[in-house]
């Protein structure tokens, strides 16, 4: 019995070696030559500090911003650890309510968010101003959502619709090769351009 024992174990830390330790960290190292911003988390820097990343939306809720999707996510509530509390964009829990279509809930929230943005514009909502993304984190918003918040975001900063559409219009993403996803913009880049207008 041990003569079979042994080559079963020996081939288990074998194989725990080669595909749990080399080979990661052989991959780790080639994307880390081949692709070094995606490889390190795709951070954005400003002055020298990390102020996000491409991959992770952020909650902005300033007039002068743009503002991304809703986000699903959820903390530990601090004065209660049996309960949680909403974390938007927490990518230490990164989740959908799994809050369906017939959620009371859920339908109270949308009408709620879609009866505050028909005040700031009468145009129709876009699906994904009041909508969660699957994993909550989602840093784009659709074309159509960010084109809905010009009239806001020029009012709040003095500046011509024009010009901050022309804005829009530069930070929108086409298509991966032409065919794959959805055109989109990154709501925490279209910021950061914002902040740098005069």
């Amino acid at each position: 019995m041990v003569k079979q024992i042994r080559p079963a174990i020996m081939l288990i830390v074998l194989m725990t070696v080669l595909t749990g330790l080399a080979y990661p960290i052989f991959i780790t190292g080639i994307a880390g030559v081949i692709f070094p911003h995606q490889a390190a988390g795709s951070l954005i820097e400003r002055n020298g500090k990390v102020i996000g990343s491409d991959l992770i939306g952020q909650s902005f809720t300033g007039e002068k911003y743009f503002h991304g999707r809703p986000s699903a996510t959820t903390d530990t509530d601090p004065n209660d650890s049996t309960k949680t509390v909403p974390a938007p964009y927490n990518a230490a829990n990164s989740g959908g309510s799994n809050a369906g279509p017939t959620s009371k809930a859920l339908i109270e929230r949308v009408k709620g968010d879609a009866d505050t943005l028909k005040k700031e514009n009468s145009a129709p909502v876009p699906v994904d101003l009041v909508t969660t993304s699957a994993s909550g984190l989602d840093p784009d918003i659709t074309p159509a959502a960010a084109e809905f918040q010009v009239p806001r975001v020029a009012k709040a900063r003095s500046l011509p619709t024009d010009q901050v559409r022309a804005l829009v219009a530069q930070a929108t993403q086409d298509r991966l090769l032409g065919i794959l996803g959805e055109p989109r913009v990154n709501v925490l880049k279209l910021n950061l351009a914002l902040d740098t207008l005069k």
